[in-house]
């Protein structure tokens, strides 16, 4: 066999399905564990800054931001894992490698072990379903923030001059704060100054990667529940031709 067959055999075996989805997984999580890291040690110096007087006030805050941070870490760790375990599974089952190796054989245990990363993979990707839709609550708030700034711009070079002041942006809204957070509120001119400070934009950048890292991941684990049930799929289908190890 030549060097040119070998190569496009081998190139056969790849199951592109599953490394394209743990190639979207690697990437999306990066962006979300390294956005979302720096973009909730951000917030707490943000906050502090402009909406709330009393370090009570954000204690829950800071607490939250903390904890997470650690939750961040073993996210990291456990989806690098996780994608190698399903990349793994595809080179197992894969047709292409079926073919390669002639005849293929097949236990119960890997049928089992196939349909075990079908739920798996389908019960993560409703949980990240959830966490895509939370990423989305500080992006919505800085969108917000962003529009109200650009009012008061407005309303500063026309004759309502005076009606820029009732233009408010209030985090405790948006679950930042508590209800009895002093002041919790930035209005008017003192808004449209946030707007213009490096932490405001570096902030916004941030959740913005993490948003987007939330939905390439989840995209990841939608391509992966389609990888991980085609394979269960040509598992029971050569089981019940009779091909056992």
């Amino acid at each position: 066999m030549g060097c040119y067959d070998c190569c496009i055999r081998c190139l056969g075996a790849v199951p592109y399905t599953s490394l394209l989805a743990t190639l979207l997984c690697y990437t999306g999580v990066a962006l979300f564990c390294g956005g979302g890291h720096e973009a909730l040690t951000h917030t707490r110096t943000f906050v502090e800054l402009y909406f709330a007087r009393d370090v009570q006030d954000f204690i829950v805050l800071a607490d939250f931001i903390k904890y997470f941070q650690y939750v961040i870490y073993g996210l990291a760790s456990f989806f690098f894992l996780y994608g190698l375990l399903l990349l793994a599974e595809g080179f197992y089952t894969t047709s292409a490698v079926k073919q390669t190796f002639g005849e293929f054989r097949s236990t119960k245990f890997g049928r089992c072990l196939s349909l075990t990363f079908i739920i798996l993979t389908y019960v993560l990707a409703v949980i990240w379903l959830v966490v895509f839709g939370f990423t989305a609550i500080p992006v919505l708030f800085f969108i917000n923030m962003e529009s109200s700034c650009h009012k008061v711009n407005i309303l500063s070079e026309t004759t309502l001059f005076n009606q820029q002041a009732r233009v408010c942006m209030d985090a405790r809204m948006y679950g930042f704060l508590p209800w009895n957070a002093v002041p919790g509120i930035v209005c008017g001119n003192t808004l449209a100054s946030i707007c213009k400070t490096p932490e405001f934009y570096v902030t916004y950048d941030l959740y913005i990667c993490a948003f987007a890292g939330a939905g390439i991941t989840l995209l990841a684990l939608f391509v992966y529940v389609v990888a991980t049930t085609y394979n269960y799929a040509v598992l029971r289908f050569l089981g019940r031709k009779g091909i056992r190890c």
